[in-house]
């Protein structure tokens, strides 16, 4: 069996074997963080955007407008 000759290597070949090789040794694998257990009580500060009405509906009966939006968000999920 007789070698066949080599094809000539174009440019965009060249290109996309370098692209793939790079993209290979240089994209790290897709890990999830460490899920963190969920302490009973305790509470973590985040950021909300409300609707300014839902916000009022909650503050109109004064302090402790945040455990109720809690209590309600609660409830909604199901817990």
């Amino acid at each position: 069996m007789a070698d066949q000759p080599r094809r000539p290597r174009t440019l965009n070949d060249a290109r996309t074997e370098a692209e793939a090789a790079f993209k290979k040794v240089t994209t790290k694998p897709v890990e999830a963080p460490p899920k963190q257990v969920a302490v009973p009580g305790v509470k973590e500060q985040v950021t909300l955007r409300i609707d300014q009405d839902v916000l009022e509906h909650f503050q109109s009966d004064g302090p402790g407008w945040q455990d109720r939006i809690n209590a309600a968000l609660r409830k909604a999920a199901g817990l």
